[in-house]
């Protein structure tokens, strides 16, 4: 009897254990895939429930932790095992879908659904009789199939490298270990009688070493997930760093003009571009681009653009042959996308301006406390090479500020679906009229996000220029002069 009892208490003391090991590492696999909160990282979620529940499992089979549980466990634990007792197929299956690919993961998420079912006619069983046994025939011979099929795809070598992710001796080997001693028991069992049937030890042993060689490829196919998108990382690194090398580092000077410029990517690269054609202290192009599309692609393009713009710095003066000069060299390029682009031309020394565009949203000119839109638009670059584009003639008069954005300024919209172009922005420069360009681009780039819902992120590029007209010295003399003249006159006229 001592002996007897020895023995039994060994066979305790190895579920405990392994039922501890399968918890442990089940809640491991939970948890760094919490950590990551990445969809490669579902495979870790399947199989720590998988290791999880099983452990469970191991656990609730020994009598010493049935006993130490509080009554109310007790109670709940004949519940929680049958439920696990149906749900492992069910994360086994998912988590081997996570694993392979085309029809065989079709197959394993049918054979996970098909589990579902099972499972949830098994326990409904169970609350209605309180026997949950009725439905675990069909749950083993669903286990048995889908052990059989996996096992085929594993072993013939053809079939693993099209429907396994990653193929490796290490999973071949444990799962043909597991599936012969699964199929020895269900045949024992059935045909063989008990006394031929192994110990349940060996079963969860052979599960262990099938489980564990999963986790090691579960962990391959998520490190080399890291490694990949760490690489992808460093790659938008240098994308970004030769994005910024192509844009203008410093803020042109040009008498009687203060100019501010932010640029702010949607990603980590964007598909905004602006450039600076100074031709003087007096004379100065400003261009600004917007590729259509997001991230690498669209940055590409505008790469594309900083290149055209040297084969247009000879007519910085006229804005028509600018935008025409670009469309031409591009139209050809884009491959389906487009180009919306502004260019404004400043003669200082004239007073003048230029302005033409292409598809672009509108100049803005804040003049006197209005809000004036300036529109001169032609095609996209990108439709049709030989595009002609309208110029419009402006008068630069002191105090004058010109807008220059793009579309990722104006369409944040609020929780209602106001646009931030059409209601904020005016208010925004109405209440910031004394401010010089660069405290204004603070102000705006602050305000925008405040008007879109709090969860919202940032919906496009953002780029914006903000040029101001101020009073040049002979016009101060001049002022200076009439301010005394008028002076004379008052003194005359009181004398």
């Amino acid at each position: 009897m001592e002996i007897q009892n020895l023995a039994a208490f060994r066979v305790e003391l190895a579920y405990i254990v392994l039922g501890t090991v399968f918890l442990f590492f089940g809640f491991t696999s939970c948890a760094i895939a919490a950590l990551r909160r990445r969809t490669e990282v579902r495979v870790l979620i399947w199989l720590g429930l998988w290791s999880g529940m099983y452990g469970a499992s191991l656990l609730l089979r020994t009598g010493t932790i049935d006993k130490a549980l509080p009554h109310w466990l007790q109670i709940c634990a004949p519940f929680t095992f049958n439920g696990i007792s149906y749900l492992l197929v069910v994360a086994g299956t998912l988590a081997w879908s996570e694993l392979t690919r085309g029809k065989m993961q079709l197959l394993t998420r049918a054979m996970a659904v098909a589990g579902m079912a099972i499972a949830a006619g098994g326990i409904g069983m169970y609350i209605a009789t309180g026997s949950g046994r009725g439905l675990l025939l069909y749950n083993n011979l669903l286990a048995v199939g889908a052990l059989i099929s996996l096992t085929i795809v594993v072993v013939v070598p053809g079939l693993s490298a099209r429907f396994v992710v990653f193929p490796s001796r290490i999973l071949t080997f444990s799962t043909v270990l597991f599936s012969i001693d699964a199929l020895y028991r269900n045949i024992s069992k059935w045909l063989l009688g008990p006394s031929l049937e192994l110990p349940l030890i060996v079963d969860d042993l052979a599960f262990a070493a099938f489980l564990f060689s999963f986790a090691y490829i579960a962990g391959e196919k998520v490190f080399a997930n890291e490694r990949r998108l760490l690489s992808i990382e460093r790659e938008l690194e240098i994308a970004r760093q030769i994005q910024a090398s192509i844009l203008p580092t410093v803020t042109p000077e040009v008498q009687n003009l203060q100019i501010a410029v932010q640029y702010l990517p949607m990603t980590a690269v964007g598909g905004d571009f602006y450039q600076f054609l100074q031709v003087d202290q007096h004379r100065i192009g400003i261009l600004v681009a917007d590729v259509s599309g997001h991230g690498i692609p669209a940055a590409l393009i505008a790469s594309m653009m900083n290149v055209a713009m040297q084969s247009v710095t000879s007519c910085a003066c006229t804005p028509s042959e600018v935008l025409c000069g670009l469309n031409r060299i591009l139209c050809g390029q884009l491959r389906g996308q487009f180009i919306t682009a502004a260019y404004l031309w400043l003669d200082m020394e004239a007073r003048k301006g230029l302005y033409s565009a292409a598809g672009h949203p509108p100049l803005l000119r804040w003049r006197q406390g209005a809000l004036e839109p300036i529109e001169s638009n032609g095609l996209l670059f990108g439709v049709l090479p030989d595009s002609s584009y309208p110029v419009r003639e402006l008068t630069l008069d002191p105090g004058d500020r010109y807008l220059l954005y793009t579309d990722g300024v104006v369409d944040p919209e609020n929780a209602a679906g106001e646009s931030f172009g059409d209601r904020a922005l005016e208010q925004v420069l109405y209440d910031n009229q004394t401010r010089t360009p660069a405290e204004l681009l603070d102000r705006l780039l602050k305000e925008i996000p405040r008007w879109q819902p709090t969860s919202a992120t940032q919906p496009d590029d953002i780029t914006l220029i903000v040029i101001d007209v101020m009073q040049g010295a002979s016009e101060r003399v001049e002022n200076v002069r009439w301010k005394d003249f008028s002076r004379a006159e008052n003194i005359d006229e009181s004398i």
